[in-house]
């Protein structure tokens, strides 16, 4: 998938500066997709350049210029055309679980390490996922949510980002004790 299908799918919130998409892109789409600030307006201004955004100039006092992007109508049917087109099959690609296959060849405690380094870090991208929800929710039950919300894409694509994290913990607390265990065992 193109960092440009991202994009499209986050402006369907609204218009927004590059800044707005980064910071919503680390808020939102984060549980799917990765994109630096760098990569985010090289592909606004090739977007742009492709008429597939628009952009306008909102002048400020004190601070630079900012640019404010919208879709277009080209924008709307590049994402109808991305939604019909059958997904490719994804795959994990996570060093982490390169090193964890060398574990025992290697340096164990840095393995250890950084498996706990990423149970940490999921359990706060966990917890930033679930204010976000609590957010959307805004007091409503989930059904009632579904069932009134304008955009669901959002809250589904939120669901499943917690249950990756969700598992990511299950896993690396696993794995810890496993190797505490054969760490034991071992000496």
């Amino acid at each position: 998938m193109a960092l440009r299908n991202a994009v499209l799918a986050a402006l369907l919130e609204g218009e927004a500066s590059g800044y707005d998409l980064a910071k919503g892109f680390d808020a939102s789409v984060a549980n799917f997709w990765m994109a630096t600030p760098q990569q985010l307006y090289r592909e606004l201004d090739r977007m742009e350049s492709d008429g597939l955004i628009e952009a306008r100039v909102v002048q400020q006092e004190r601070r630079p210029n900012k640019r404010l992007f919208s879709l277009t109508d080209a924008g709307y049917a590049a994402l109808r055309s991305f939604t019909a087109e059958p997904p490719r099959p994804s795959a994990i690609r996570d060093e982490l679980l390169v090193k964890v296959q060398a574990v025992d060849a290697g340096d164990a405690e840095a393995v250890r390490a950084s498996i706990a380094e990423r149970l940490e870090w999921a359990r706060a991208k966990l917890a930033r996922y679930d204010r976000l929800r609590a957010r959307l929710l805004d007091g409503r039950t989930e059904d009632d949510f579904l069932a009134g919300a304008e955009r669901v894409g959002p809250y589904l694509t939120l669901l499943r980002g917690r249950a990756f994290e969700q598992e990511n913990i299950r896993w690396a607390e696993r794995a810890l004790a496993v190797l505490e265990r054969r760490a034991h065992h071992f000496t």
